[in-house]
């Protein structure tokens, strides 16, 4: 694996880490400004919609830019962010500072994702996306219980500024590592837009809402399960949470592994796989030793889910992959607040605790039902049309397999 990769998951590390240390330093933050906890729950709602408004908006934008220079652009954007929110003497300037950093989250993805795929041999692609995503796991793992502990003993606005320093880094690996790309040619917006009339396209957007919602259904609510339900003490959610990352990282490397020799196959087991622990982390969360064990699983299938989603967006948008890219990245975010929002309405409405693990596994089955549907569709594509379907989702139908995965991912770095 090319190293500008590591430049690449250095900047998703940092971005990583701002998305969800807030979750962790919301009292420290509320307290310093006034403000009740939920009114600061802003911050991470906000950062949230940022994100998904943000990644076609700055896609859109930087069509003409050169891809490296938008990504330094945009962790520039990112760190300013950082420093406004570190430095912000009003709740308000900090929501507006969270805002700008969640502008550059999605185009970072999508773009990162693009130029990662370009990196390497087509059947490698899957495996640098995940290399890159490798940056955002770690930072579950290392960067969101560090940054807490900071923020909670030296005070949040220096987790920020480091947060800031990590953007730096980022910034300058980048600058350093990632090779000059041409922009691509005759590339409009139009053509972008295009790959949106894709059913395929969307099917991946929509499994992508809803099997990483499903994820989210549980996780956003770990706190009160765990300690109501399971037993734990409030200072053990945070290991919880190293779990959960720790399970991330893992199901990030095997979905990227295994995505590039079998990516339905591994869409239909991870899915099929997740709607299944989601079920029964329903029952596991009832003992401290099987609620540990779910909370590692969910991360693990969950992610394993991430690199296989983006690389058939990639592949079925292949003549225009950067804005569909992008948008997908908005579109983990979107599942992420529609499975909070559903599971705090089945806490509201008397259901108990662990009911958000059945709207997590109800998401997550949506999704493979999808996935099914997008593979029986390919398939019959192939039986109609054979002498289209080379460029149009090689990598779904079968795998990967180099006959029919080269000219559906080779249409990608041609326009670098």
């Amino acid at each position: 694996m090319p190293l500008a990769l590591l430049a690449l998951a250095i900047g998703a590390f940092g971005i990583g880490t701002t998305e969800f240390v807030i979750m962790g330093l919301l009292p420290e933050v509320a307290a310093d400004y006034g403000v009740t906890i939920p009114t600061a729950g802003f911050l991470v709602t906000g950062y949230a919609l940022g994100v998904v408004l943000g990644a076609p908006l700055m896609t859109v934008l930087g069509t003409r830019v050169p891809r490296k220079r938008m990504l330094m652009l945009l962790m520039g954007l990112f760190i300013a962010g950082n420093v406004l929110s570190a430095l912000a003497p009003a709740f308000g300037v900090m929501l507006a500072g969270r805002v700008v950093a969640s502008l550059a989250h999605g185009a970072f993805f999508g773009i990162g994702s693009v130029v990662a795929a370009g990196l390497v041999a087509p059947e490698k692609k899957a495996g640098a996306i995940a290399m890159m995503f490798t940056g955002l796991t770690v930072a579950n793992v290392v960067g969101v219980p560090l940054g807490t502990l900071v923020g909670q003993t030296a005070g949040w606005r220096l987790t920020f500024l480091i947060v800031a320093a990590l953007g730096v880094l980022g910034l300058l690996g980048i600058a350093k590592l990632v090779p000059e790309l041409p922009r691509p040619e005759g590339v409009r917006i139009r053509h972008e837009l295009a790959a949106f009339r894709n059913v395929q396209v969307l099917l991946a957007m929509a499994m992508t809402v809803l099997g990483f919602g499903g994820v989210f259904a549980a996780i956003t609510y770990i706190t009160p399960m765990m300690t109501n339900v399971a037993g734990f003490a409030d200072t053990s959610v945070t290991w919880l949470l190293v779990l959960f990352g720790l399970g991330m990282v893992a199901g990030n490397l095997i979905g990227g592994r295994f995505a590039d020799r079998a990516l339905m196959p591994m869409l239909y087991v991870s899915l099929g796989s997740l709607a299944v622990v989601l079920a029964v982390f329903t029952l596991t969360a009832h003992t401290k030793a099987g609620a540990a064990v779910t909370v590692v699983l969910i991360g693990a299938l969950g992610f394993a889910t991430v690199p296989p989603l983006q690389k058939r967006v990639l592949d079925q948008a292949a003549g225009a992959p950067t804005l569909a890219s992008a948008v997908n990245i908005g579109a983990f975010n979107l599942g992420n607040a529609l499975a909070a929002w559903l599971g705090g309405l089945v806490i509201a409405a008397g259901l108990g605790w662990t009911a958000p693990n059945w709207v997590g596994a109800a998401l997550a089955a949506s999704a493979l039902v999808l996935a099914v549907l997008s593979g029986a569709l390919e398939r019959r594509t192939a039986g109609t049309h054979p002498g289209e379907v080379g460029g149009r989702g090689g990598s779904g139908g079968n795998g990967g397999s180099p006959a029919v995965a080269v000219p559906a991912a080779g249409a990608v770095p041609a326009h670098h």
